[in-house]
């Protein structure tokens, strides 16, 4: 009859070369023979992860930690509790691990990580400084700290974590890209702005283009800010809404610099765009035959602040309310929906959900404004999130969210309101292009383009912004919000 050991041993080698089910067989006959072998279990916990049942996995690993608490095995353990999303299984272990394994990096890493996911970020900052004392080299653990530095806040920190990622890896183009973030979110603008090309979404669309119009669009004929007073440029856009209302600031600049523009945004914009001007000579709504169109150079709008060369506070120039609403259009508005002395504000609470859900507020934490009294509210809420206003219906709230196809009537009802109040959505970018008292509700965690500093907005002079004390807390936005409602009526 064979021992324990050598029963292990043919359990492993089935698990080394894959034949999991076999594996498994030799390791529960191993446990019929010795009840009390860790190391058993840990490997029981090691297959199980392989299969994909993790919660098994996390129990077998456990078992094996009861017997004999070792480092491996709490590694195991942490490693499993990820794939789990069990942070707090890991969090609960950081005063063994702090007592008897201070040498370990990967307990150190992990700890770091799972506090990251808790949204306790002092804590995580913390592990991710023991990770790093013992391994100064890990690219990962500075990347993730600089990520943690980020959302608390401290640019300064954030952008020295990324500057040493990128020593680690010179030629990481996501290191470029997060960097950039990083600088322009501490308002450094001047190297910000060059390692943002490194973005995707600029490759994204300069590829589309040069697909629609290989001729025109080549590569070669990408603008590098040279010389154009005698040429025409082709502007696309790139990224969401808000992003385009908010660098279209730049087309009015571009056209001092070239003969003619030609400018393609997202179909809801043009006639946004076509109201507003902005020195634009041809806008294009959808696709145009090469043969039909004609320009020497092209760019991707979110390029123009750095090829354009702007610096420091050259960045937030912009004629004040640079778009505009349609008169007629606003003045229909005003007769159908408008038409009260009451203080009128437009709510949104969503914007895309495929790339942030954070921003996202539930509609119930709306409830302490609607009940101040001599307001009227208007719902700006278009497609996804619409459902939401259901959660209001006790309220006098007009949907008008419901018909507005386009920003060109987007804008002409807003025009009417005295206040927006809404995430971070392009419904802020779009108040803020038009100069209107707009208050922007923020999560914990800030986007970039809203600073440090939140007490005042570089954008748009009219938007004020209001961040959550804690994660995933909208109470207290909200009492702040609705202490200024009372205050200006």
């Amino acid at each position: 009859m064979p021992t324990v050991n050598e029963i292990i041993n043919i359990g492993f080698k089935n698990h080394q070369d894959g034949h999991l089910d076999d594996a498994e067989n030799a390791y529960n006959e191993a446990l019929k023979l010795d009840c009390e072998n860790a190391e058993v279990y840990n490997l029981m916990g090691v297959l199980k992860l392989q299969q994909g049942e993790v919660e098994t996995a996390v129990e077998w690993v456990e078992k094996a930690i009861k017997i004999n608490p070792c480092e491996y095995f709490y590694e195991t353990l942490f490693q499993a509790c990820i794939r789990n999303e069990q942070y707090q299984k890991i969090a609960d272990c950081e005063k063994i691990v702090l007592k008897n394994y201070p040498k370990s990096f990967s307990l150190m890493f992990n700890l770091a990580l799972a506090f990251k996911n808790l949204k306790k970020n002092l804590k995580s900052i913390e592990f991710y400084d023991r990770a790093l004392k013992i391994n100064p080299a890990s690219y990962q653990a500075w990347f993730n700290l600089a990520h943690v530095y980020s959302v608390e806040a401290q640019c300064k920190n954030a952008v020295s974590a990324l500057k040493i990622c990128k020593k680690l890896r010179p030629d990481d183009r996501d290191t470029d890209y997060f960097l950039s973030i990083a600088l322009m979110r501490a308002k450094d603008y001047n190297k910000g702005l060059k390692l943002f090309e490194t973005r995707l979404c600029r490759e994204t669309a300069i590829a589309l283009q040069n697909k629609t119009y290989p001729n025109l669009a080549a590569r070669e004929k990408l603008w590098q800010g040279e010389n154009i007073k005698d040429k025409t440029i082709f502007v696309y856009y790139e990224a969401g809404y808000g992003d385009v209302i908010m660098f279209a600031r730049y087309l009015p600049l571009l056209k001092k610099r070239c003969k003619k523009i030609i400018f393609y945004p997202q179909k809801p914009l043009i006639p946004l765009f076509e109201e507003s001007g902005l020195g634009v000579d041809e806008l294009i709504e959808g696709f145009i035959p090469e043969r039909d169109l004609d320009f020497d150079v092209h760019a991707p709008l979110l390029s123009l602040p750095y090829l354009l060369g702007l610096k420091d506070n050259e960045v937030f120039e912009a004629s004040e309310g640079y778009l505009k609403a349609s008169e007629k259009l606003t003045q229909e508005y005003k007769e159908k929906y408008f038409n009260n002395d009451q203080l009128k504000i437009g709510i949104k609470w969503q914007g895309n959900t495929y790339y942030d859900t954070d921003r996202v507020i539930p509609t119930e934490a709306f409830i302490p404004l609607l009940e101040v009294e001599g307001t009227k509210f208007y719902s700006f809420q278009t497609f996804e999130g619409s459902e939401e206003l259901k959660k209001l219906e006790k309220y006098d709230i007009t949907d008008i969210g419901a018909e507005l196809i386009d920003f060109g009537q987007t804008a002409a009802a807003l025009e009417n309101l005295d206040l927006v109040i809404c995430n971070d959505t392009s419904l802020a970018h779009l108040a803020g292009a038009m100069g209107k008292p707009c208050i922007v509700l923020l999560p914990y965690e800030v986007n970039w383009r809203w600073h440090e500093d939140l007490s005042k907005c570089d954008w748009y002079d009219s938007v004020k912004l209001f961040r959550q004390k804690k994660a995933g807390d909208w109470s207290s936005v909200f009492e702040e919000v609705k202490n200024i409602l009372n205050t200006s009526l």
